[in-house]
């Protein structure tokens, strides 16, 4: 007699998007991953990339217990938009591009453990942001995985995944586009741009029908 080994579709498992704990960060590294988050959103908006933060990564199909969460992590070839949580076997690319807002509290699981892992998952680059400078007293630290599969320090700051040469901005990484050098900017500053678009386009709408002239919708 033949034994069946139980599948996961006799016997589902289950893949949490949460683990019930609090998140308790100081302030310095969420606005960082916040705003990494959405600057990386909107340079990659339209291109097939997902841009994802504190979304739990499954790497191990039918142990849901091994996991990580990813403080940002940049997933090109898939979908966009935002997920509860990747399933690597189900959506098939690897994190290209991670970032890890590290503290004195996390070096070990940021610096030793993750980067580790990361590097065996084979994410083509990892970034350690040290806001407070800590720990990593230049506060930024890339490194890109080598021909050999073991991650090696990036000494220019400059991600070929992204296109993007890294700065730190006070406690923020500042990203300039490699083609043509521009900023781009941050979610204040994105907010401020669209403000001061829209009163210009009132302008001119008031200017054309004081003319005359109806404006387009």
């Amino acid at each position: 007699m033949t034994e069946t080994v139980p599948t996961e579709q006799q016997n589902p498992v289950d893949y949490p998007s949460e683990d019930g704990h609090r998140l308790a960060r100081p302030y310095d590294h969420i606005y960082a991953i916040f705003v990494t988050l959405e600057v990386l959103r909107q340079y990659l908006s339209g291109r097939q990339v997902t841009v994802l933060a504190k979304q739990f990564i499954y790497y191990s199909k039918g142990f849901p217990q091994i996991r990580l969460a990813p403080d940002v992590m940049v997933i090109f070839n898939v979908e966009p938009g935002g997920r509860d949580n990747y399933k690597l076997w189900e959506e098939g690319p690897k994190p290209s591009v991670i970032f890890e807002m590290t503290s004195v509290a996390t070096r070990a699981y940021n610096l030793e453990f993750k980067r580790v892992i990361y590097e065996q998952m084979e994410v083509e680059e990892y970034w350690a942001f040290d806001p407070k400078g800590e720990l990593i007293p230049e506060k930024l630290q890339g490194y890109r995985l080598n021909n050999q599969g073991v991650y090696e320090p990036i000494a220019d700051s400059y991600s070929h995944v992204l296109g993007l040469r890294l700065a730190v901005e006070d406690k923020l990484i500042a990203f300039y586009r490699g083609d043509n050098g521009e900023r781009l900017l941050m979610p204040d500053e994105l907010r401020v741009a669209w403000q001061q678009e829209r009163e210009r386009a009132k302008t001119l709408a008031a200017q054309l029908r004081a003319l005359g002239v109806e404006p387009e919708a």
